[in-house]
């Protein structure tokens, strides 16, 4: 990143490379040994079966600038660092699942281990960026999995995405490497899909 002070952090999924794998799902899952039922990242297809038509994307949580999940929390225990990243804190969540209403991307998400009618502490996407207790340390890891940020890496599931499906970095620079993909010959938003032939060869 060019200025690292002023970044911020984005996530972008380019729907003429992305070809379904789940990779960047089961990193996640991996990486941060999250519990059956919690998908911090999924892969959906849009269009499924329209010959022409048909993409798949990989989304999570998008860490809005104007996050409605921090407008929503009634404890406020959503908060958007200096560099863009939506976090929350598990220890102050009640549970109450108004941000998961309130998302367009679905990217809240409740253990469905507790009793009838109670949901237990929000999980989310942070991003690789651990939570609000001391960084890397054993507590932040067990409630938020891997802080790859601090290591200055980049979040798990674009590391593992073998397309370069999946961007992340400052919003600048994803914008213009998505830019150049699209000035590029092949790459274009009305050609083919990047798919599995393009990807691997074909058979």
């Amino acid at each position: 990143m060019s200025n690292v002070e002023n970044a911020r952090l984005k996530f972008y999924c380019d729907e003429d490379r992305c070809i379904s794998c789940d990779g960047c799902s089961v990193a996640c899952a991996e990486a941060h040994e999250l519990p059956a039922g919690i998908n911090r990242r999924k892969v959906i297809t849009m269009n499924e079966g329209i010959e022409g038509l048909e993409y798949s994307l990989s989304i999570a949580c998008m860490h809005c600038t104007d996050a409605p999940c921090e407008q929503v929390c009634p404890v406020d225990c959503f908060y958007v660092r200096k560099d863009g990243i939506v976090l929350h804190d598990k220890e102050k969540c009640i549970g109450c699942a108004y941000c998961l209403y309130a998302c367009p991307f679905g990217a809240p998400q409740f253990p469905q281990d507790g009793a009838f009618g109670t949901k237990g502490a929000m999980d989310k996407c942070t991003m690789c960026a651990g939570g609000p207790l001391e960084t890397n340390s054993e507590h932040e890891r067990e409630l938020y999995g891997q802080n790859r940020i601090s290591e200055g890496k980049v979040p798990v599931c674009a590391a593992m995405c073998s397309t370069k499906a999946l961007l992340v970095g400052d919003a600048t620079e994803v914008a213009n490497i998505y830019r150049q993909r699209v000035l590029s010959a092949g790459h274009g938003p009305k050609t083919n899909p990047y798919g599995w032939s393009t990807a691997y060869g074909s058979k």
